[in-house]
Formats: C-alpha cells, structure tokens, sequence
C-alpha cells in the first residue's frame, strides 16, 4: 500500500514538474516573439503652410521647408534636423532659416539652395545631390529627384536642382515629394509608411495624376500637402474617394494646411 502511494505521489510530482517545464518553455517563446517584433516608429506631423511642416520622430525634430518666421514655429521644439527641398520662396526662406537652424541643427539642401544662402548657413549646409544619402543621428536621409513632366530645361522644376526626401528610421521610412510630378522615382518606390504628395497644377501635378502615382507604390499612409494652386486650393476629398477607391487600405490623412482659407 505504501509502494503504491509512494508511485502515486511519484506520478503526480512528475506531472507538476512536466507541467512547470511546459509553462517556461512557452512563456519564454512569448518574451521571444514580444521582444523580436520591432515597435512602432512615433511619428508627430504638425502642418504650418503649403509646404512647412514638423515632424516630431522618437524625440527628434525635423522642420521641412521652413518658412513663415520665427513665429510660424512658436511653440515648436528646436529643429533638430532642417531639410529644404527648392530654390522658391515657397520653400526657401532665407530670414526664416537664421531664425531655426541653431548650433547643433542638421541643415540638408540641394546644391542650388546652398547657392542662395548667406554666408553663415552656407558654411552649414550639407549638400545632397539626388541619389546620395547622409546619416544623422539615428537617420538615413535620401534625396530623391523632384521635377515636371515632360521633361524640359525651361519648366519649373527641372530634374536634378530640388530635392525629394526619403527619411529612415529603422524599418519606417517618410517620403517628402517635394515639387515635383508623378515621377517613375515615386512610383518605384516600396516600403514607404508615411508619405507627402503635392497637388496644385501648374507648378506639381493634378489630383487625378497625384492619386494614381500614390496607387502605383501604397505608402501606409498619405498626407496631401502643398495644394493651392493658381484657381486655389485643389480638391484634396476627391484625392482621398480616388486612392481609397484604388486601395481602402491606404490612410489618407487630409490635415489643415491653409488655416483660414
């Protein structure tokens, strides 16, 4: 009888201890996944005008094409990395920039940028030509070209003086177009989660031109930036009907770049 409770007990330590060993095992696969799926990147988009934003990205502030004054960024954290994309007053705004880029701001223009800079933000900037690529923080910055369509040497943006920007982080990435058309650049791109798409004919491309070039490389999510144009602001709802229309599941974000118009 004692052997008999001596095995019972046996078993039911055995059981246990089976059952303990199990319960590790999967707990530990549970802190494996947990821990080998990458977060989500922290991606803040605070619009100023047309062409001028903020993003605020894992602590980092990026001003893209700052313009407005110093007042335009009341509010805002100190640019941390400060991308310009074009030569026009849109983009380019000599006064604004002496008021944002400070000592430890990263300045990033095309050649034809630096060129009209003064002195001071000159010896700054650092110069991408399209195609070449510059590491910052923990950033991987790609200047992409930006241009009309067709091509020619008296349109408004020829290929090779503006710069697109690709900005990595990670396995995140935001595409700023800049002024530019629906390029085969932009339409071969992939991996793209955040992206900014101009509209305003003549000067970019038109909402139809702007929807079909989103649908051809599906970022995650799309913001329409830059859309008044000479008749005013372009139809940014009918831009969202046409992506969702072509791919429901691209996030077409229409924030308010033009406040009071």
């Amino acid at each position: 009888m004692k052997q008999l409770l001596w095995l019972a007990g046996f078993l039911v330590l055995l059981a246990a201890g089976f059952y303990l060993y199990n319960s590790y095992t999967r707990m530990d696969n549970q802190v494996e996944i947990a821990t080998s799926t990458p977060q989500a990147a922290t991606v803040q988009v605070t619009p100023i005008t047309h062409a001028t934003f903020v993003l605020r990205w894992d602590g980092i502030t990026i001003y893209n094409d700052p313009t407005g004054g110093a007042e335009a960024f009341e509010g805002q954290p100190t640019a941390d990395i400060v991308l310009v994309t074009d030569i026009h007053s849109d983009h380019l705004s000599t006064s604004t920039l002496v008021a944002v880029v400070g000592d430890n701001t990263t300045l990033v223009v095309p050649q034809a940028v630096k060129d009209l800079l003064p002195a001071n933000l000159a010896d700054k900037a650092k110069v991408l030509k399209n195609g070449e690529t510059l590491a910052d923080r923990e950033f991987k910055i790609l200047a992409l070209p930006m241009y009309n369509l067709p091509e020619s040497e008296d349109s408004r943006h020829t290929k090779g003086r503006g710069n697109g920007y690709v900005i990595g982080k990670g396995d995140y990435h935001v595409y700023i177009a800049g002024d530019t058309a629906g390029i085969p650049e932009m339409r071969a791109l992939t991996g793209i989660d955040m992206a900014f798409i101009p509209m305003n004919q003549p000067f970019t491309m038109g909402v139809e031109e702007a929807a079909d070039a989103v649908l051809a490389f599906r970022p995650t999510k799309v913001y329409p930036y830059h859309y008044r144009g000479q008749d005013g602001l372009a139809d940014i709802n009918k831009f969202r009907e046409l992506v969702n229309g072509g791919d429901p599941n691209i996030e077409v974000v229409l924030a308010n770049w033009y406040p009071g118009q």
